[in-house]
């Protein structure tokens, strides 16, 4: 038998809950727990620290990734661990029609912290459309106005309205300074093309061009590895396990009460006597879920997994951000990280960051982003133009800094409409699932992919660049009509690591969770992390995923105190 079916038996079930687990045939002690939350990333780590606050709450956080890598210490580690399998999960994508046949690079992160250590550390909340419409959809208590709190909760930062903004949470956030030239030339820029500056996307409108909030906060990344679960780790009621690889979820009936992991090869199992969260991202929940009996029932029993909830929305309604690349060349000299980063350059950087704990190394991964609306008539921005002030090529270990200098601009909807799936295609937990993203199959997403190129070119050639000696590399000039932009899309696009949706909230039938996060029809169990977005926020997840993590925990709370 499978191991999943194994996983499934009452016979199993009963045994667990007696305080026993079974091992290699051999009958010893099961560890017991209140709570059990699955993924130590964006929202788990969050949802495990505010549980254990309280000395009654027992708590077991499972990792399936290692607790830390030096990379991630450094803000500029993103660039190496963007294809290091010691911290990143290295998932790829399904060819599909829309990416040329391409598979696409789907990182995700593998330390404590999950993909906040390893992400570009760019701090965006997202439109307060966003929310209300997840609220105008079914799912009470979503609205902007109810999440405002949590986003206020969560940050400690020092701008903007005290109306929107948080003083004293554990995420320090920071804006950098416009030090580069070709930063204070695009701003100006897309003043010319009538953008403004905006010097607070988080506050009430998101609208404008700005320099990057990050999460950074004196040349460290402030992931929630470091601003949750370091200052608790010596908490007597919180067991932090890591490379602990969840297999399947335990279920009495309709309940589930325990969970079957792996820790170097060594099968464990552990109870909990209250409530199992699962925060394992978009691409690993789903996994789990499916490898636990809880899916599409065609789908399971062709694997020979035991349908224990039927589930037709686990795994489907996969979004993200598809954005290709523009490329620029910048003929001014010493103003692009392609010269800082190599040489007595680099040499000067690194004595920057030592010294102070900013420039190079200590920089966002796109420390300038404009959020603009690609025509007239719309009510709020939809699309995203990030700047990065380099140039890379491929390499074998990730991007490598390219000889010419230069800066990268990507541009892209912020809410697209195509909609794909994640499923496993094996019992075994070690093999990644089937991810199909099917780009650009809403038409809607690939007018406003083009529209975005557009107004990304309209800046970088605008009046105020004219001193930065910039020319155009990619599309380059023979892509003028929208076919021919389109086209180079599809040859060159790829995500920007937003993925979301696949255990979506909602009321309807193919929704995975209500709005309390609870798994449809099975007790004890919520998913808590992205993969509960109805639709994308407009513009990065981190921020709203950490967001999601302190609302769980209080809804989590609240089920038991009853308020």
């Amino acid at each position: 038998m499978s191991p999943v079916r194994i996983a499934a038996l009452p016979v199993l079930t009963a045994v667990c809950v007696s305080g026993c687990n079974l091992r290699g045939g051999i009958l010893s002690r099961m560890q017991a727990y209140d709570y059990i939350v699955v993924g130590a990333g964006s929202a788990g780590a969050v949802v495990a620290n505010r549980l254990s606050a309280s000395a009654r709450n027992k708590v077991l956080l499972l990792e399936a990734g290692r607790a830390s890598h030096p990379w991630s210490r450094i803000p500029i580690g993103y660039a190496k661990l963007i294809a290091n399998p010691a911290a990143n999960w290295l998932y790829r994508s399904q060819p599909e029609p829309n990416t040329n046949g391409r598979t696409l690079p789907v990182p995700r992160g593998k330390l404590l912290g999950g993909s906040s250590a390893i992400n570009g550390m760019a701090f965006v909340r997202g439109q307060a459309q966003d929310f209300d419409t997840w609220a105008q959809m079914g799912n009470h208590g979503w609205s902007y106005q109810d999440v405002l709190p949590f986003f206020k909760r969560m940050e400690s930062y020092a701008g903007g309205d005290d109306e929107y903004r948080g003083r004293d949470g554990p995420i320090r956030v920071t804006n950098p300074a416009p030090r580069l030239p070709i930063f204070t030339a695009l701003i100006e820029a897309a003043k010319q093309v009538g953008i403004p500056h905006n010097p607070d996307y988080n506050g009430a409108a998101q609208e404008g061009i700005a320099m990057s909030q990050a999460s950074i906060a004196a040349g460290r990344r402030m992931s929630t590895a470091r601003c949750y679960l370091d200052p608790i780790r010596r908490r007597p009621n919180l067991h932090i396990e890591t490379e602990a690889l969840a297999e399947a979820l335990m279920l009495d009936g309709k309940r589930c009460t325990g969970i079957r992991y792996s820790v170097r090869g060594e099968t464990r199992e552990a109870r909990a006597a209250r409530e199992i969260i699962v925060s394992a991202g978009s691409i690993n929940s789903p996994q789990l879920l499916e490898l636990s009996g809880i899916g599409q029932p065609e789908r399971l029993r062709d694997l020979g997994i035991d349908v224990r909830q039927a589930l037709p929305g686990v795994g489907e309604n996969l979004r993200d951000h598809y954005a290709p690349r523009t490329r620029w060349s910048v003929g001014a000299k010493g103003i692009t990280f392609n010269e800082r980063g190599r040489g007595l350059g680099l040499v000067g950087q690194a004595l920057r960051y030592a010294l102070f704990g900013d420039g190079m190394l200590g920089s966002v991964a796109a420390p300038i982003r404009a959020f603009v609306r690609s025509r007239e008539g719309l009510e709020a921005p939809d699309v995203l133009l990030g700047w990065v002030p380099m140039l890379t090529e491929p390499g074998a270990l990730g991007p490598k800094l390219s000889r010419e200098c230069g800066m990268t601009c990507y541009a892209h909807p912020m809410r697209p409409e195509s909609k794909g799936h994640i499923h496993i295609v094996s019992v075994d937990p070690r093999r990644p699932p089937a991810i199909n993203f099917n780009f650009l199959s809403s038409p809607i997403d690939a007018e406003v992919t083009v529209r975005a190129v557009r107004i990304a070119r309209a800046i970088m050639t605008g009046a105020a660049m004219a001193p930065m000696q910039v020319t155009e590399l990619a599309p380059g000039a023979l892509a003028t009509s929208d076919d021919e932009i389109l086209n180079w899309v599809k040859q060159v696009a790829e995500t920007t690591y937003h993925p979301v949706g696949t255990c979506r909230m909602g009321t309807d039938r193919m929704a995975v969770v209500d709005a309390q996060l609870r798994v449809h029809g099975v007790a004890g169990l919520r998913v808590a992390d992205a993969s509960i977005m109805p639709t994308l926020t407009s513009g990065n997840t981190n921020a709203p995923s950490i967001m999601i993590g302190e609302k769980a925990a209080e809804m989590v709370l609240a089920s038991v105190t009853g308020v």
